[in-house]
């Protein structure tokens, strides 16, 4: 992976800390994602734990976005209840955030510190679901 450093926004690490201490609470909602939108706002959101599979934060994040007019995004990061700091998103996230915003960069632990990295570099070599749309006729 060749990778560029990208600079760690910490007060969208503080906003996305600040949500999971407040607002996740009990075994539905365990994590919380922040977003920076282009012109600087900051979206919250948090996931919404259900057997079935219901969606992370960063998920909940773009819906949340959308419905704030926020359409693009430039910075996310997820945190975990209980002061588990920022944590990864899964792979199922890392498809639909390289789908909706293939110039995004997210924040992600390494060992003991964080940085940001592009979403591409966590999915090398990802199926991009705009590339295999045919044109329509």
């Amino acid at each position: 992976m060749t990778s560029q450093a990208h600079h760690v926004d910490d007060e969208l690490i503080q906003a996305a800390d600040r949500v999971a201490r407040i607002r996740c609470r009990g075994d539905n909602h365990t994590m919380a994602a922040a977003a920076r939108a282009p012109d600087g706002r900051i979206v919250t959101a948090v996931n919404v734990y259900h057997f079935t599979g219901g969606p992370c934060a960063e998920l909940v994040l773009i819906g949340a976005a959308a419905a704030q007019g926020v359409y693009e995004l430039d910075t996310i990061v997820a945190v975990g209840d209980r002061d588990r700091g920022v944590v990864p998103p899964c792979g199922r996230c890392r498809q639909v955030l390289l789908d909706y915003f293939p110039g995004l960069k997210v924040i992600v632990p390494e060992r003991d510190r964080v940085r940001t990295l592009l979403v591409t570099d966590l999915l090398p070599g990802s199926y991009v679901w705009a590339d295999q749309q045919l044109d329509a006729q």
